[in-house]
């Protein structure tokens, strides 16, 4: 009887993933799958990094968004998709708070649109958001790790890492100091 090595997909290792953001402040922003594969890096010395995974799918977006004192929260979700060849479905998730019932918004893009597949990272848009200061977003993604040892390094830079250690990013992929969307509850952040 032969005997067979168990056989590793030669696209990587799949892992789902949801991580919750912060707004801390109002913002009408384009996020890329770069921006996506950048929240979660490894340093590879003090000041450079490279992403931890190599291609991403978004799953679903949740947001929530409390209205200020006698001033309605609106939040918008679109997966545009704005490439030549590979559009997204164009359409407009948002809702609006109504007294002290927060605005929720739970959305899925197509599955045949760029974003409902996985890419690498590039600077094509994955999603647009727009939202007050202090909502909260959730990402559900599905993030393709390689086989083969792919090192792709960070859009940002680091400052004052330490090589080997796994650091999460803000939504947009920047640092802690920079960012408006900063990851909730994550062990380290820089």
């Amino acid at each position: 009887m032969i005997s067979h090595p168990p056989q590793i997909p030669s696209y990587g290792i799949t892992r789902d993933v949801r991580m919750r953001f912060q707004a801390t402040a109002a913002a009408s922003l384009a996020f890329t799958f770069q921006n996506l594969l950048d929240t979660i890096l490894v340093a590879t010395a003090a000041t450079t990094a490279a992403d931890l995974f190599e291609a991403v799918r978004l799953n679903s977006l949740e947001i929530w968004a409390i209205a200020a004192v006698g001033t309605p929260a609106t939040i918008t979700a679109i997966f545009d998709g704005t490439v030549v060849g590979a559009q997204g479905d164009q359409k407009t998730h948002t809702d609006t708070s109504m007294g002290v019932q927060p605005a929720h918004v739970k959305a899925r893009p197509d599955p045949l649109t760029q974003t409902g597949q996985f890419q690498v990272s590039n600077a094509n848009t994955a999603f647009r958001l727009d939202v007050p200061a202090g909502a909260v977003i959730d990402v559900s993604m599905s993030l393709r790790q390689p086989v083969l040892g792919q090192v792709v390094a960070s859009q940002n830079g680091l400052v004052g890492a330490t090589a080997g250690t796994v650091y999460y990013r803000g939504l947009d992929g920047k640092t802690t100091a920079l960012t408006n969307f900063p990851v909730v509850g994550a062990d380290s952040v820089i």
